[in-house]
């Protein structure tokens, strides 16, 4: 059977297909960028200048169920190829009035669909190209792109808003990610049958280290484990903390230290951001999941209880490395574990389920951090709520195990 196999190149090139793919859709992290534009050029609130980003977060959550059902039933190919599609449509109508109704509905429902869409391809299809003890790793790599996206799409954004205005700059970006993601999308498939996954065999365990889950649970069966609540709470918290800077970075730069250049803070953030999926990805398959959870909300938790006393470029430097690089960090050990506990079969939508805490974070997050703006002129509220919640995450790290056989549902009994 292994006389067919695909060669280790095109194992990785799917990899780097799919963080291609999410360096189109990372656009979402560069929003503090936008926010600060429409607050100066067109005299948004804080508040409104959220709406479109809480709406396109919630949406890209949603858009996964349906994204990951796609996945596993036709592949990534054409769940990408739609995604581009709604993308170019989301970012034109975006720019085609600038108003608040255009821009919540272009970009926070059309680009919200893409996102979910697109989101939902890439990494379920990657890591079945690859043994189990490397999840955490090419996990990491595929979702490194929407992190990373940042690097180029801040000062990208920041020129064309300084160039050609909020109008030009929804047409220019749609129209790049539109044709790159039709592009990179052909390049994404899932292995052909028999196919036997790279990465070697595993290493000895050590207690902590990752054990693939020797059944494939079905969304209903992972929704009656506690497993399930428990990832989804602590993706929940997790997230909120990263999403709530992100959106808001590039203001809290002129609030709190008088920066104007914060759109440079945004793309450092990025790049911690995309070297956190990496490194707690590759760190989570040899010190375990949970464990690498626990460490990474006890730093956030701490970022998050210091963050109004960074005052100078500096100190507010040291914030959004440590935030991207922890928030980053969720999104590739929460796919992995979600794969490790209840199987690679049903991947793609058991992924997505988890996934919908990241879109409810955004109401915790960017939300209370506006009204915290725009009624105390400072974000100090905001960051001491989310410190508290991370608090509650790393308990919960403590406690979750992987499932065990007495805790599957009686009525699926394993046969042969």
């Amino acid at each position: 059977m292994s006389t067919n196999q695909p060669s280790l190149t095109t194992a990785w090139l799917k990899v780097f297909a799919g963080t291609g793919v999410n360096l189109c859709l990372g656009v979402l992290y560069t929003w503090s960028v936008f926010a600060a534009a429409l607050k100066t050029q067109l005299g948004w609130s804080a508040t409104e200048t959220q709406f479109p980003y809480t709406l396109a977060c919630l949406i890209f959550a949603a858009s996964m169920i349906p994204g990951g059902r796609l996945v596993d039933k036709i592949g990534p190919r054409w769940v990408v190829t739609v995604g581009a599609v709604f993308v170019g449509l989301g970012m034109y109508i975006s720019g085609s009035s600038i108003t608040l109704t255009s821009i919540t509905i272009g970009f926070g429902l059309f680009v919200g669909i893409a996102m979910g869409l697109g989101y939902a391809a890439p990494t379920p299809a990657a890591v079945k190209w690859f043994q189990p003890h490397k999840r955490g790793l090419i996990a990491g790599l595929v979702v490194a792109g929407f992190g990373g996206a940042s690097i180029y799409t801040a000062p990208l954004t920041n020129y064309l808003l300084t160039t050609y205005g909020v109008k030009g700059t929804f047409f220019y970006l749609g129209a790049l990610f539109f044709v790159v993601m039709i592009l990179l999308a052909q390049y994404l498939s899932v292995p052909p049958a028999g196919y036997i996954p790279y990465g070697g065999p595993p290493p000895k365990s050590n207690g902590n280290t990752p054990v693939a889950s020797k059944r494939d649970y079905t969304p209903a069966e992972m929704v009656k484990t506690p497993q399930f609540y428990q990832l989804w709470l602590m993706f929940l918290f997790g997230a909120s903390a990263g999403l709530m800077i992100i959106g808001h970075l590039a203001t809290i730069s002129k609030v709190q230290g008088g920066i104007t250049w914060g759109f440079v803070l945004v793309a450092v953030m990025a790049v911690a951001n995309a070297g956190g999926r990496v490194f707690f990805g590759w760190l989570s398959d040899k010190l375990g999941r949970t464990r690498t959870m626990f460490l990474v909300f006890a730093i956030q938790a701490i970022n998050m209880f210091l963050f109004s006393f960074y005052t100078s470029g500096a100190t507010l430097l040291i914030g959004s490395v440590l935030t991207g690089a922890a928030y980053g960090a969720c999104l590739s050990l929460f796919p992995s574990t979600t794969f490790d506990y209840f199987g690679l079969k049903n991947g793609g939508l058991n992924y997505s389920f988890v996934f919908t805490a990241w879109g409810i974070a955004a109401l915790i997050g960017p939300i209370i951090a506006g009204r915290a703006l725009d009624l105390t002129q400072s974000y100090q509220g905001a960051y001491t709520i989310s410190a508290i919640l991370m608090i509650v995450a790393a308990i919960l790290a403590l406690i979750t195990k992987a499932p065990k056989p007495m805790e599957m549902p009686i009525d699926n009994k394993v046969t042969g």
